[in-house]
């Protein structure tokens, strides 16, 4: 199959080419407190199988433990180290060796935690139809998803409320319009967005258009106005905060 392919070799070389980044990054991040500097996040795979998915270590020991899976810019639980790691998306390179073993993929929708999977309506799980990928849509438009959080008291209402809605509408855009072609675009995108996030947002909002998304998700997709609350796919109402009472 030319995508695993593709995934298989360019995860090998990326590996390759980072690798001496890597270890210094991982040696900075065990200096800070002598922790395991990398953290093994567990994630929704393809048809909703959980994996561990690989990152570098951003928060304190056992952070995972406090049941949040939202996570805004200044949450307490960031590391010194972890706040530069988090700003450069340093900790996303590991996922490249989930890449490797067939976890994931380049390009797919992103790998959801394991609690978000249980709240997904029957709309939302089409996107597990697929493997999971360290860029897409969503990616791209939501690459400042913890400065969005940072006014919200409640990271987690905001995000099923703000973010998770789009997400997973570009997400399922994604897995309707799959295809080798569209994948390297977004690859391209993602690379470009360490150039102009707006020149980004623009070329990947004209691809939206091209594929003829909703209006409202091309506006969304370009960033130029506030996140407006609205369902997740397949829901007929906004989360409250009432949804996440036990």
């Amino acid at each position: 199959m030319l995508k695993r392919a593709f995934d298989f070799t360019a995860a090998f070389c990326g590996l390759l080419a980072i690798g001496p980044i890597l270890a210094v990054m991982l040696l900075i991040i065990w200096l800070e407190d002598f922790c395991s500097p990398i953290y093994m996040a567990k994630r929704g795979g393809r048809n909703g199988v959980m994996f561990h998915m690989l990152k570098l270590r951003s928060m304190v020991k056992n952070a995972d433990k406090s049941g949040l899976f939202s996570t805004s810019a200044n949450d307490q639980r960031i590391t010194r180290v972890g706040a530069f790691v988090r700003r450069h998306k340093l900790d996303e390179f590991g996922q490249l060796w989930n890449v490797l073993k067939g976890d994931m993929s380049l390009v797919g929708p992103r790998p959801p935690a394991m609690p978000e999977v249980d709240l997904y309506t029957e709309v939302e799980r089409g996107l597990l139809a697929v493997r999971p990928g360290v860029t897409d849509f969503a990616s791209i438009v939501f690459a400042d998803e913890g400065e969005i959080l940072i006014p919200f008291p409640d990271a987690a209402l905001a995000y099923n409320q703000y973010i998770r809605p789009w997400k997973n509408r570009l997400g399922l855009l994604y897995v309707k319009h799959s295809s080798f072609v569209l994948d390297l675009q977004l690859i391209l995108i993602t690379l470009e967005t360490l150039l102009s996030r707006r020149t980004a947002l623009e070329r990947l909002a004209r691809i939206l258009v091209k594929l003829d998304a909703p209006a409202d998700i091309v506006a969304t997709a370009r960033r130029c106005s506030p996140l407006v609350a609205i369902p997740p796919p397949g829901a007929s109402a906004v989360f409250k905060a009432t949804d996440f009472a036990h």
